[in-house]
């Protein structure tokens, strides 16, 4: 008896979806973010105004690492932290983008953590304070646990003997996480 080939369909379909939607989807978030910064100046040449953001913040930081120049950032910077409301939106911005781009990243020191005190429940999570005495924690760092499928996560105190420091790249540990785990990684065991 000859074996049917329709069982496979639905099979080579799955397949598809596999190899199709992470790559569209990419594709597709690239053009969208693209297209969006490219509209922020408005010109009649695709990619023109994309090229003129992306010198002009290269400008920028050319600029800001002047000795010349920073005093002038330094007094506008001094007017943003003190306006109130202004200081919460500018100072947090501006100690996110530092976390990830800056020169003291935050998101480099992987951690496993123990969730209970017998060790059964674990956490991946990234250290981003030593010392948490100024909140009146001594002994305890903070780690942050970003959230899987989602730009968003959660910080904890927790006492420092419970965090264990892991020797793995951080971007591919953010993978592991916002990927919900499905991401390939090697986590050290205890």
């Amino acid at each position: 008896m000859k074996k049917s080939k329709f069982p496979s369909i639905p099979t080579y379909f799955l397949r598809g979806l596999l190899l199709v939607v992470p790559l569209a989807l990419t594709i597709y978030i690239i053009v969208i973010s693209i297209r969006w910064l490219d509209g922020l100046i408005a010109l009649k040449i695709p990619g023109l105004g994309l090229l003129i953001i992306l010198g002009s913040i290269t400008v920028f930081g050319y600029l800001g690492s002047s000795f010349l120049i920073q005093p002038i950032l330094n007094f506008f910077e001094g007017i943003m932290v003190r306006v109130p409301y202004v200081r919460i939106i500018y100072t947090s911005l501006k100690d996110l983008v530092s976390a990830f781009v800056g020169d003291q990243k935050k998101f480099e020191r992987v951690v496993l953590v123990d969730m209970v005190s017998d060790g059964s429940i674990k956490r991946v999570g990234f250290l981003t304070q030593e010392d948490m005495a100024s909140l009146g924690a001594p002994g305890f760092v903070a780690v942050y646990f970003p959230h899987s499928y989602n730009f968003s996560g959660n910080l904890m105190l927790l006492p420092a003997e419970q965090v264990k420091p892991l020797k793995l790249s951080s971007a591919e540990v953010m993978k592991f996480i916002v990927s919900g785990g499905v991401s390939d990684i090697s986590i050290p065991a205890e």
